[in-house]
C-alpha cells in the first residue's frame, strides 16, 4: 500500500461517518416506538422482523428494540437495546436506554459513548422529574448534541403552543447544566409525525425531522483543536527497534512532533508513523496505528504519548464525578481497580464525597488514591481519555463509572 493511499484510509477510518446517539425519557413517554419509526419509516426493519411485530395487523414497533420477555410483559424498556441502520447519508448506532429510576446506570452506560441523545417528553405531562434526571445525565457526560423530541403531539390536537411551553421550559433548564445546545422537535412517534417524514399536521413547525436532524448535525469525536493523546496498547519489537501500537484517541500527531511519554515525563521525538503497514506524515484521531520514536525508552502498554505543550495530568490522586453500576455498594476505604484508556491500577476510596457509600443508580463524587501515577485529563474536555472504571480486584466485576475532574 502507498503513503498516499495509507493517509487516505487513516482519514477515511477517523471520519464521523457513523453517528452514535441515544435516547432517553420517563416511562410511557415512548422511546422505543420512536426508536421503532425510526427503524420502519427508514426502510431498516427485514420483512420478517416487521411480520413478527404485526401479529394483530397494526405493527407494534416498540417490539423493535423491546426484545426481552420481561420488556414484553411489562411494556417498558429494561436493557439498553442497540441497533444499527443506515441512510444514504449516515450510519447510526442507536441505544434505547431504560426510562425507570432504578435503570439510570442503564442510561449511563447507553449515553457514555454518544455523541447525541435523543430526550423525548409526553406533550401532556412536559418537563418532569425524570426528564431533568436524564438532561443533568446527558450534562454529566458532556454529550455535545441533544434533542428534545415532544412525543404524542397527537394526544393535545398537534397544538403550537403545548409544544413552545415545553421547549422553552427545557431551554430554560438547560443552560443551569451545561447543554450547550438543544434542537426541539415536535413529534408523534406512533403516527409517524416529523420523526422520518414531516407532518402535515404541524404545518406551523418550520424545523427538520428527527431523522434528518440526526442525519445533519455535525458531530466530531473531540474538539478540533484538542491535542493529541495515544495510550500504548502494545509494544511491538521488530529488526533491534521498538513500534508502539493503539489508537489516536484526540488530535493529530505528526512525524517530528517533540512528545513525552507519561507518567515516567521522559521527552523524545516521533520519527515516523505507520498505518496499515505504511508510513503516513501524519495521522488524526481515531486511527489506528504504531509510533516510533528517536529514543529508546522504556515504554510500556497503559503508558501514553502526549505532545510537551497542553499536558495530561499525572497524579495519584484521582476524583470525579461517578455513577455506580453494581448491586454491591461502593465505601469509603474500599479497595479497587481503576481501569483508564489502556492502564490499570491499584487504588483505595478515600471519599465519595457527602455520603459514605453509593448504590446501584446512585450519581455522586469520589476521591481514589492510586498505587501509581494515572494520566487523565478532564472529562468535559476529553472523554476518552477522562473517563475511567472501578472493578472489583477480586472478582473483576464492574463497580462504577467515573468522569475525570481536573
Amino acid at each position: 500500500m502507498s503513503a498516499a493511499t495509507a493517509a487516505t484510509a487513516a482519514t477515511a477510518a477517523a471520519e464521523v461517518g457513523t453517528l452514535r446517539l441515544a435516547t432517553a425519557g420517563s416511562v410511557d413517554d415512548g422511546k422505543s416506538t420512536l426508536v421503532g419509526r425510526l427503524l420502519h419509516d427508514s426502510k431498516s426493519v427485514l420483512a420478517d422482523q416487521l411480520e413478527s411485530i404485526s401479529r394483530t395487523g397494526t405493527p407494534d414497533l416498540a417490539l423493535l428494540t423491546d426484545g426481552l420477555r420481561a420488556e414484553r410483559e411489562q411494556g417498558i424498556t429494561i436493557d439498553v437495546a442497540h441497533r444499527y441502520f443506515a441512510t444514504p447519508r449516515r450510519r447510526f448506532i442507536l441505544a434505547d436506554t431504560p426510562g425507570h429510576v432504578q435503570y439510570t446506570r442503564n442510561m449511563v452506560t447507553g449515553a457514555s459513548t454518544a455523541e447525541l441523545t435523543i430526550i423525548l417528553v409526553n406533550a401532556r405531562n412536559g418537563v418532569v422529574e425524570q426528564t431533568r434526571r436524564h438532561a443533568a445525565i446527558a450534562a454529566l457526560l458532556r454529550v455535545p448534541h441533544v434533542v428534545l423530541a415532544v412525543n404524542k403531539m397527537d394526544l393535545v390536537g398537534y397544538d403550537e403552543s403545548a409544544f413552545t411551553a415545553i421547549a422553552a421550559q427545557f431551554d430554560a433548564l438547560a443552560p443551569e447544566l451545561g447543554i450547550p445546545r438543544v434542537t426541539a422537535v415536535p413529534v408523534s412517534a406512533l403516527a409517524g409525525d416529523n420523526v422520518v417524514e414531516p407532518s402535515a399536521r404541524m404545518d406551523w413547525y418550520g424545523g427538520p425531522t428527527v431523522l434528518e436532524h440526526l442525519e445533519t448535525v455535525e458531530v466530531t469525536a473531540e474538539s478540533p483543536d484538542a491535542p493529541a493523546r495515544f495510550p500504548v496498547q502494545y509494544v511491538i519489537r521488530h529488526d533491534g527497534t521498538r513500534s508502539y501500537a493503539g489508537q489516536l484517541v484526540s488530535g493529530t500527531l505528526r512525524v517530528g512532533d517533540a512528545v513525552t511519554v507519561h507518567p515516567s515525563g521522559r521527552t523524545s521525538t516521533v520519527t515516523a508513523l505507520d498505518v496499515l503497514g505504511a508510513a503516513v506524515d501524519e495521522v488524526p484521531a481515531g486511527a489506528s496505528l504504531t509510533v516510533r520514536l528517536a529514543d529508546e525508552l522504556d515504554v510500556a502498554r497503559g503508558d501514553l504519548i502526549a505532545p510537551g505543550e497542553r499536558a495530561p495530568t499525572v497524579t495519584r490522586d484521582l476524583r470525579g464525578a461517578v455513577c455506580h453500576l453494581a448491586d454491591r455498594p461502593l465505601v469509603v476505604g474500599q479497595r479497587v481497580l481503576v481501569r483508564h484508556t489502556t492502564r490499570t491500577v491499584r487504588a483505595v476510596v478515600r471519599s465519595l464525597g457527602p455520603a459514605e457509600r453509593l448504590t446501584a443508580n446512585d450519581l455522586g463524587e469520589v476521591v481514589l488514591r492510586t498505587a501509581e501515577p494515572v494520566v487523565v485529563d478532564d472529562y468535559a474536555a476529553i472523554r476518552r481519555t477522562g473517563a475511567f472504571l472501578l472493578v472489583d480486584p477480586v472478582d473483576g466485576m464492574t463497580l462504577t463509572a467515573g468522569m475525570a475532574a481536573c
